[in-house]
This record gives structure tokens, sequence and C-alpha cells, in this order.
């Protein structure tokens, strides 16, 4: 007999999934051209040509045995001493590589970090701030710990801070943010971490243990002009930052990350052999060994993400003269609007009568909003707008 917990999970179909599977099919009634789907957080442009180059050229000139072969069970040496030589020269740290772990992915390095500071039955708290990324559910309570979510403040997204300190309490161990945030596209500000870095640092003395910040970071590079956006490890020091090279280098199936925590935390050296242990029980085993030795070469570089800024700026503008509210993003590609009625599934449902295929807030933890994923062509944004329009006036707020 299969085990019964996860049997329930096949049951519990990432609505996400589900809207893009529509798309595809509806598709084929319509014609893709004429399906706005907004669904899906892939990037829509390619990654950088000298990251090809590089996977050439290891193929092209490197021992065969070698370069295919199981990387250190810690990660390639050189990538995660490349890692951190960057991160120290963009940020300001004194990272070496053993601050670095190499993960399969921002989902990889969260598995890890997050087994790495709760104790299944020990009534281990994780908390994290609404709105949020919906399969932290799944990452945290597979850990044996419980999901504690911070209601949202609509009016900013930066955290509520009244909510955050009731909720705190003596189980916290790990509080996990994620900025620039899916699905908001807030990115959290100076005074925001610092604030937080106060309470964390009071609250650690207060419970007489450590409380980590767990930065999941995938959208780090996609911070649009004039944003402030701190780099959260240099605010806190128990903080452990999980990245992700699938946004800004449009990776998202080479999967491929990494955790960097810092010197001054509190487990460091420690923590990185331990996250190798944990990579023992689940089955982790390292990433690929090329994707690590060609992403080390093009560590400074992005992919080309000025197109999600300039959606973001049309769609923006567009939908609040048709009546939307919106908290404008300040990264990321999606934006989170506020639904013409309370029910953001009713809403969604009705969107699809124009084929805008778009996502319902409740499993984001904050009821009676959408997101849009807009990293599609900025053609496709432009002949969705009258479409959003029609929406609006079907509700009569134009």
């Amino acid at each position: 007999m299969l085990n019964e917990h996860y049997v329930e999970m096949t049951k519990q179909e990432s609505i996400i999934r589900k809207i893009f599977m529509y798309g595809r099919e509806r598709a084929k009634v319509v014609g893709a051209e004429n399906v706005f789907d907004f669904s899906l957080g892939n990037p829509s442009v390619p990654a950088p040509k000298e990251f090809d180059e590089a996977v050439i050229n290891l193929v092209n000139t490197s021992d065969s045995v070698s370069l295919h072969g199981y990387s250190p069970s810690l990660g390639n040496d050189q990538a995660r001493s490349a890692i951190a030589e960057s991160l120290n020269r963009r940020f300001g740290k004194n990272y070496t590589s053993d601050n670095i772990f190499m993960a399969i992915g921002a989902a990889g390095a969260l598995a890890h970090a997050l087994r790495s500071v709760v104790v299944p039955g020990r009534g281990d708290e994780v908390i994290t701030f609404a709105p949020f990324f919906p399969e932290y559910h799944y990452y945290v309570g597979g850990t044996g710990a419980k999901l504690v979510v911070v209601p949202a403040d609509i009016t900013s997204f930066q955290i509520n801070f009244e909510a955050f300190e009731s909720l705190l309490n003596e189980n916290t161990r790990a509080v996990l943010i994620n900025s620039p945030n899916n699905p908001s596209g807030i990115v959290y500000s100076t005074a925001t971490i610092d604030r937080l870095a106060e309470i964390l640092n009071r609250k650690q003395k207060e419970y007489g243990h450590s409380i980590y910040i767990i930065s999941d970071e995938p959208y780090r590079e996609l911070v649009f002009t004039g944003t402030d956006a701190p780099f959260i490890a240099s605010h806190y020091d128990n903080t452990m930052v999980c990245y992700s090279f699938s946004k800004a280098l449009s990776l998202p199936g080479e999967r491929i990350g990494y955790i960097a925590i810092n010197t001054e935390a509190e487990d460091f050296p420690i923590a990185v052999p331990v996250f190798g242990q944990i990579s023992r029980e689940i089955g982790h085993n390292c990433p690929a060994s090329l994707i690590q030795q060609a992403v080390s070469t093009v560590l400074d570089l992005t992919s080309d993400l000025s197109v999600y800024e300039k959606n973001c700026n049309i769609l923006y503008e567009a939908l609040t003269s048709y009546g939307f509210e919106i908290v404008k993003p300040g990264g990321t590609f999606y934006m989170f609007p506020k639904c013409l009625e309370a029910d953001a599934y009713a809403f969604c449902e009705k969107a699809k009568k124009y084929d805008l295929l778009l996502v319902p807030s409740d499993n984001f933890g904050t009821p009676g909003h959408f997101r849009i994923a807009y990293c599609v062509t900025t053609e496709k944004v432009e002949r969705s707008l009258p479409l959003f329009k029609k929406l609006a006036q079907d509700y009569g707020v134009i």
C-alpha cells in the first residue's frame, strides 16, 4: 500500500498547473495566439549566449569522464568559490567556498535550509508572510514543522509587523521570506528588513535560541528601476540565502542554485557540512556537474530582463486606468491586482470568457486578488489590454 500522505497530495492539484493545462487545450481550439496565458512563471527571454557557449566549450574541451562525473557532495569546489567571490564583489560579504552549498534550484536549497533548523516532533514552527508561494506548505510540512502564515498588509504588501509579533513564540525556529515576492512583485524595503532583524535579534535573546531568516531569492536580479532592494543577509547575522539561477539566467529547467550562510551565523561553519548530510536522507546527491561548472562562468551576467519591467509598466498603467487596484511591483514578473469581486475563483472564471488566464489568490494566502505572470512577449501584453478593459466593463467599473 502506498503512503497515504502522498496519495492524498495527488488530489491537491496545483491551481497554476491546472490553468496552464487548460490554456494548452484551449489553444488547440482558438489558436495559441488568442489565449492570453498569464498563469505560469516561466521566463520568456533566452539565457545569455555566454552560458550556452560555456556549456559547448566544456563539452568540447574537457575530459568527458571528469566532466560528467559526480561532483563533491557539497558541490563543485570551483563553482562554490566563484559564487562566494561574486557575492563578495556585489554585496560586500566575506564568503568563501565554506559558506556555499550547491543545490538543485531554490527548492532544493530550501529543503536543506529548513531541515537544518527544525526537528520533527519538537513542535517547531516556521513563519512566512502572505502572500506567499503555495508550495511553502509542502516545503515546510515535509520537514515535520508547522507553517505559520502572517496575514498580508494589502495596502503595501510589506510585512504586517503587528500580526507578525503576535505569532512569534518559543517554537519559532525560522522566518521564511521571499523578496522580490511571488506573487505580489513587491520588494521588502531596507526599513522593513531592518525592523524584522531588530525584532528577531530581540526574540532570540528572549527565547534563548537562534531564529534563522531563510531568504528565498530566485528573483533577486529582477528588480525595477529605483526600487530599494537590500541584500537581506547583510542585515541579519543568522541568515541563509536560498538562490536559484532559474529566473536571472532563464535556466529553470537546469535546476541549479545554492545556499549561502553568513560567516557570522551562530552555526557557521558546521552548517554546510550539515547540508551535505541532509542530502543523504532526501536523495539530493548534488546537482549536475556540467551545469555547476557552466553557471560559474556567468555569475555576473543576466538574461535581458528589461522586458519584464516594460510589461509591468504597460499593464499597471492600463489596468489602474480600468479601475483595478494594484500595489505596483518593484520587481519579478508578477502582479497581484485586487479582483473586481470578492470571490477570486469566480473572477478568474469570468476572465476565461475573454481567454484571459489568471490565477486566483486564495492559495497564496490572500483572498480577493489574482496573479498575473507577465513573462510573455510585450506584443501579447498589449493585445491583452482590450480584453482586460472588457472584463472591467462587465463589472461596471468603467
